[in-house]
């Protein structure tokens, strides 16, 4: 029996490519979901001895997993070994009735729809296919199917956004009341297609992003959200009904655990290396239809980098690190200024001193962490 608690799987098939997309995704292809939910559970057979013998959390990501057709959705959750917290992602045009049933019958617990925006101007910019309404249709079907913890993604600073813009996609989002929202900074890869046609409005919107995110914080926190992760937010306190309503999946990735990731491009760490699946669904497919594990690229992760990215993930999160879990990465000298700078803050309990971004510091973490590092030798 393994140690792994984390399980990702990657299920790439979307109806439609969104212009500053950067994931492994596939347009369309519904005659080859059968031949790649086959590969998928010959990878998770291959590596089933990874798992420990009470998975803690399942995350199905893409892509667009509701796109998936659905027999093959419930064949693949049918097979996935149960745990406490099972996510699918779906976007909101994908949702009905009959795949809200299917989704709770199959042991799932948490949906994350992609929203991003409630404004049909940006909804354009952006490609996408769900309008505001498709949104509230498929909250009050997962509602129906006795879904209680539905997560929200939200983006900012896309072309032609305003701040009237962003309360007015915040205040809608909070009138459909998620157990947990993701609001992220829109980032468009140089050289694409999205960012061709919106080179100079992205660069405006660049200069924008820290008040964008500054209102977000507001907004949700002021809402009775807790801002534990630097882009999450979940209902806190009596709200949540005494629930713990973070993303116990990504908690995971955050605090340095282990996780095997199936399918094109997933991405394992295990046992002090990081394996990369290639993105290729037609290699993938044919080496796992032969027996074989799929190609991928290794890289080992030592001490020190572990180290490095438990600080880099761990400030992340509104609970403090172990200073003594991360010591070897922190730069002392700069330490003690971002404390008298009151960017960072120490406290001292029963596992030692803690460490952790102040309210300021959150809002400059990338800066402060990275004055915080110690420099990588060489």
């Amino acid at each position: 029996m393994g140690h792994v608690r984390h399980l990702y799987v990657h299920l790439p098939f979307c109806a439609h490519r969104c212009g500053y997309c950067d994931f492994v995704t596939v347009v369309g292809k519904t005659g080859q979901h059968a031949a790649y939910v086959d590969a998928l559970l010959a990878e998770l057979e291959l590596e089933r001895a990874l798992l420990a013998g009470d998975v803690a959390t399942v995350f199905l990501g893409g892509g667009t997993p509701t796109f998936t057709e659905p027999a093959e959705l419930e064949r693949l959750l049918a097979a996935l070994p149960p745990a406490e917290e099972v996510t699918v992602e779906a976007n909101p045009e994908t949702v009905t009735a009959e795949l809200a049933a299917l989704l709770r019958a199959n042991g799932v617990t948490r949906v994350s729809l992609g929203v991003q925006t409630f404004r049909p101007h940006l909804l354009h910019v952006l490609e996408r296919q769900a309008s505001p309404d498709d949104v509230r249709r498929a909250v009050r079907l997962l509602r129906e199917a006795g879904f209680d913890n539905v997560s929200f993604d939200l983006v900012y600073g896309i072309p032609g956004q305003t701040v009237a813009d962003l309360d007015g996609d915040l205040a809608d989002a909070l009138a459909l009341e998620p157990e947990h929202l993701s609001c992220y900074e829109l980032e468009a890869k140089p050289g694409t297609r999205f960012t061709f046609a919106h080179g100079d409005e992205l660069a405006r919107q660049a200069d924008a992003m820290e008040g964008y995110f500054e209102q977000v914080v507001d907004t949700l926190t002021v809402a009775g959200y807790r801002w534990y992760e630097t882009a999450n937010f979940c209902l806190d306190g009596e709200s949540a009904g005494g629930r713990d309503l973070r993303a116990h999946h990504n908690l995971g990735y955050w605090g340095g655990h282990d996780y095997l990731g199936l399918g094109i491009g997933a991405v394992s760490t295990v046992s002090g290396e990081r394996r990369r699946n290639l993105p290729s669904m037609s290699r993938y497919v044919e080496a796992l239809a032969a027996g074989m594990s799929p190609a991928r690229d290794l890289e080992p992760i030592d001490r020190e980098t572990h180290i490095r990215e438990l600080l880099l993930l761990g400030l992340r999160l509104d609970e403090p690190v172990a200073l003594a879990d991360v010591a070897s990465a922190v730069d002392t000298d700069a330490l003690a200024r971002l404390v008298e700078l009151d960017l960072v803050e120490l406290t001292v309990n029963g596992r030692g001193e803690e460490l952790r971004f102040t309210r300021r510091g959150r809002f400059l973490g990338g800066g402060v962490t990275a004055e915080l590092l110690v420099l990588p030798a060489g």
